[in-house]
C-alpha cells in the first residue's frame, strides 16, 4: 500500500460478488450461458414515461446546474407521493435530492458523525453502511441478527451495545441482503429507545414499494426526528440514472444542504427532470405490475430453493432477495457460490459481503431475472444434487 494513503482504507473492504461478476462475464464471453442472481439491480428497463420525460427536457439543450437541494418541482413531487401513498405530511423543505441513495447516507453520515462515533447495524447487512461510516472516521459496531428476529434488531440489543461514543442506529426495511421488514410498532420502539438515549435513527427505505403480502410504508407517517434514505433505483427502476433523496429531521437541514453544495454541487439534472414523471398515474402503473412480477417471481424460488436444500427460515416480505442458509450443502458459502458458478452457471453472492454473522452459511440470490430463468437456475442446481453436496 503506499505510505501516504489514509489509514482508514485498510479497513475498506472490495465489494466480493464484483470479482464473481468479472468471471460470470469471462464465462459468458466464452460462451456459457449464466443465470445472474447475484446483482441487486431490476432487469426491466427503465419506464418508458421516465425516457419520454429526460429526451424532452434534453431536446431544449439546456442543461443547467440545480439548486445543491435538487428541483424543487421534485422535491414537492416526492412529498405529494408521500401524503397520497403513505397519509405523511412531509414538508419538501426537509427532501434533499441527491446522487444515489449512497449520496444521501454520505451526507446523513458527514453530518452527524465525529471521529470515534460509534453506529449500530444489523450484521447482516448492506456492507457500504460500514464503510461509509468508516469513511468519515466513524465506527460500526455490529449488532448480530437472525432468523428468530427477521435479520432485524431489536431494543435488547440496542440498549446492550450503547456505549457513551454511541451516535445511533442504522436499519433498513426492507432491508438487503434479507428482505425483510421492522413493524412500526417495532420502529416505534427503537425510536424510543434511541430517543431515551439522545442518539439518532437512520432508516434506509430503499426498497420501499417492493414489498409482497403487506402493504408498503414509511416511517415518516409516525415520526419526523429521524433520517430517510430513499432512492429511484429500485422500486421506481432508475439504477443507472442515480438519484436518491435524503428526508432530514428539519434541524439538520442547513447543515446537510451545505455539505451537499460541496460534495456534489447538485444531482444529476437530466435524471431530476426524467424523475418527475415517476410519480405518474401511467409510470406508477407500470411499476405496480412490475412489483406483481416480482411477487411472482419470489412465489416461484422461495419452494424451489427450499427442495433443493437451501434453507429460508425468514421468509423475505420485500426487496427482491432471499437470503438462504446453505449451511446443509457446505461449510464456505465463498467456495460454494464459485462451484454453483462454473459447475452450475448460475451467479449468486456469497455472505461474506455482508459481515462478520456467520457468513460462510448464506447466500443471496436475488430474483431480478425473468421467472422461466429463475427455474432453470433451480433445475440446474437440482440436477447436480453430488455437485451441491460435494461443495
Amino acid at each position: 500500500m503506499p505510505p501516504t494513503l489514509a489509514r482508514r482504507m485498510d479497513d475498506i473492504q472490495p465489494f466480493h460478488v464484483m470479482d464473481l461478476l468479472r468471471r460470470a462475464r469471462e464465462l459468458e464471453a466464452a460462451g456459457r450461458d449464466i443465470i445472474h442472481m447475484e446483482v441487486g439491480e431490476p432487469d426491466f428497463p427503465t419506464p418508458q414515461p421516465v425516457i419520454d420525460a429526460a429526451t424532452r427536457f434534453l431536446a431544449s439543450g439546456n442543461v443547467p446546474y440545480t439548486a445543491a437541494t435538487g428541483l424543487p418541482a421534485l422535491r414537492e413531487a416526492i412529498a405529494r407521493f408521500y401524503h397520497d401513498r403513505f397519509g405523511a405530511d412531509v414538508a419538501p423543505e426537509r427532501i434533499l435530492i441527491t446522487p444515489g441513495a449512497s449520496g444521501a447516507l454520505m451526507l446523513a453520515l458527514a453530518a452527524t458523525t465525529n471521529p470515534g462515533d460509534e453506529w449500530l447495524m444489523a450484521d447482516p447487512s448492506y456492507p457500504c453502511d460500514r464503510h461509509l461510516v468508516r469513511s468519515f472516521e466513524g465506527v460500526s459496531r455490529a449488532l448480530p441478527v437472525d432468523a428468530t428476529t427477521r435479520f432485524q434488531p431489536t431494543v435488547a440489543q440496542v440498549a446492550a451495545a450503547w456505549t457513551l461514543r454511541t451516535r445511533g442506529l442504522m436499519v433498513a426495511s426492507p432491508s438487503n441482503p434479507t428482505g425483510t421488514l421492522l413493524s412500526a410498532a417495532e420502529l416505534a420502539a427503537l425510536r424510543g429507545e434511541i430517543r431515551r438515549r439522545d442518539g439518532l435513527l437512520i432508516v434506509d427505505e430503499i426498497y420501499q414499494g417492493l414489498t409482497y403480502g403487506v402493504p408498503s410504508s414509511t416511517v415518516l407517517s409516525e415520526m419526523d426526528d429521524v433520517f430517510v434514505v430513499n432512492s429511484f433505483s429500485k422500486y421506481f427502476g432508475m439504477t443507472g440514472w442515480r438519484l436518491g433523496w435524503l428526508v432530514a429531521p428539519p434541524e439538520y437541514v442547513r447543515a446537510v444542504e451545505k455539505l451537499a453544495q460541496h460534495f456534489f454541487i447538485a444531482a444529476s439534472t437530466p435524471a431530476q427532470h426524467a424523475a418527475l414523471s415517476a410519480f405518474e398515474p401511467a409510470t406508477l402503473e407500470i411499476l405496480e405490475a412490475r412489483r406483481e412480477a416480482f411477487a411472482q417471481r419470489r412465489a416461484t424460488l422461495l419452494p424451489a430453493l427450499r427442495e433443493i436444500g437451501f434453507r429460508v427460515s425468514a421468509e423475505p416480505q420485500g426487496a427482491f432477495y432471499i437470503y438462504a442458509d446453505v449451511s446443509d450443502l457446505t461449510d464456505d458459502s465463498d467456495r460454494f457460490a464459485r462451484q454453483l458458478l462454473e459447475t452450475c452457471g448460475v451467479a449468486t453472492t456469497p455472505g461474506l459481503d455482508f459481515g462478520d454473522n456467520a457468513p460462510h452459511k448464506h447466500l443471496r440470490i436475488a430474483y431480478t431475472t425473468r421467472q422461466e430463468r429463475l427455474l432453470e437456475a433451480a433445475e440446474r442446481l437440482a440436477s447436480a444434487p453430488g455437485t451441491l453436496r460435494s461443495a
